[in-house]
């Protein structure tokens, strides 16, 4: 291996940088995704139209880009009714997220919404009889306590509708255990292909019971859902295939500000301090605790199998 004492860049520096600027613009996508799904929700667009033209989009620009690539082998799938379950999952997500979204801002839903990562420590700590350290699980207690910040139980404009948010975590933890479940034997163009498929065939079969007619800035108001999440995640893919993820996960909590971000032009809305105080706790440790993960993987104290969760934890805004 040649040296780099002479400041010489090493071959696959040029590529891990290009894996950290996919994400960041992934991340924005993300964050514009979750704007406008507020815009559509404060609109009164119904949810199920609104994934409808989401999924469209997804399955549209999915084949547009893979099939030419792939041909027929983007069909194949050893799992078809894993793959079923997780887009039905999907689609339980998105409506869960765009209900969320029109009752809370921006910023608080994305800050609460990575959890995600978070909690699939539990996960690996009772499913995969991981061994789980003391700072692990205080990033866990940080976490829940920074979302408690957040929401204020207490206060006099709580809603039970404020607690979606944490549904949303445990649905994503789920739609996670299958995507780690699924990379094992499917590709991940096959994957993201099935997720847009079998989400559209879901809100097709819906679509005649909630159909309105809406005027056509509403039409593309969720035509520009669908592009920001088809972008979004075909960036993260192209992330993904540059840099390892546990390089590139703690850069996912960048969608926290990208939506405080979008909240703050759009809507004019800042959160108060006691907002900030538990976004910047549950972001805080959101990334060391994704850090300590990825130093574990680093340094070989976690099995393929960890490191597969992890991979799938990347996935978190699959929404």
């Amino acid at each position: 291996m040649p040296s780099t004492a002479s400041g010489a860049i090493p071959a696959h520096r040029p590529r891990r940088i290009g894996g950290v600027a996919f994400i960041f613009i992934a991340l924005m996508c993300f964050g514009a995704l979750d704007t406008t799904a507020k815009l559509a929700a404060a609109a009164s667009v119904p949810v199920l139209m609104a994934l409808w033209v989401r999924y469209v989009v997804q399955t549209v620009s999915t084949c547009a880009v893979l099939l030419p690539q792939q041909g027929t082998r983007l069909f194949h799938s050893r799992r078809p009714a894993l793959q079923a379950l997780r887009a039905l999952l999907l689609v339980t997500c998105n409506g869960i997220a765009f209900v969320s979204l029109a009752h809370m801002h921006v910023g608080e839903f994305s800050a609460i919404v990575m959890l995600t990562p978070l909690l699939l420590t539990v996960v690996a700590a009772v499913g995969l009889k991981e061994r789980v350290s003391w700072l692990r699980w205080a990033c866990l207690a940080g976490g829940f306590a920074g979302t408690l910040v957040v929401l204020r139980p207490g206060r006099e404009m709580f809603t039970p509708a404020l607690l979606l948010p944490l549904v949303l975590v445990l649905g994503n933890a789920a739609f996670q255990i299958l995507t780690s479940a699924l990379a094992k034997v499917d590709q991940p163009g096959t994957i993201h292909f099935y997720s847009g498929l079998g989400g559209l065939a879901v809100t097709s079969m819906s679509l005649p019971l909630v159909w309105q007619a809406l005027p056509p800035q509403l039409w593309a108001l969720m035509g520009l859902m669908g592009v920001f999440g088809a972008l979004g995640h075909f960036l993260l893919i192209m992330a993904y295939a540059r840099a390892p993820v546990a390089i590139l996960t703690p850069y996912l909590y960048l969608q926290v500000g990208f939506g405080t971000l979008g909240g703050w032009i759009v809507f004019s809305h800042v959160p108060d301090e006691w907002s900030l105080l538990g976004i910047a706790t549950i972001v805080g440790c959101g990334v060391y605790g994704t850090w300590l993960t990825g130093r574990e993987i680093l340094r070989g104290e976690r099995t393929p199998d960890a490191q597969s969760s992890l991979a799938a934890m990347a996935g978190a805004d699959e929404r």
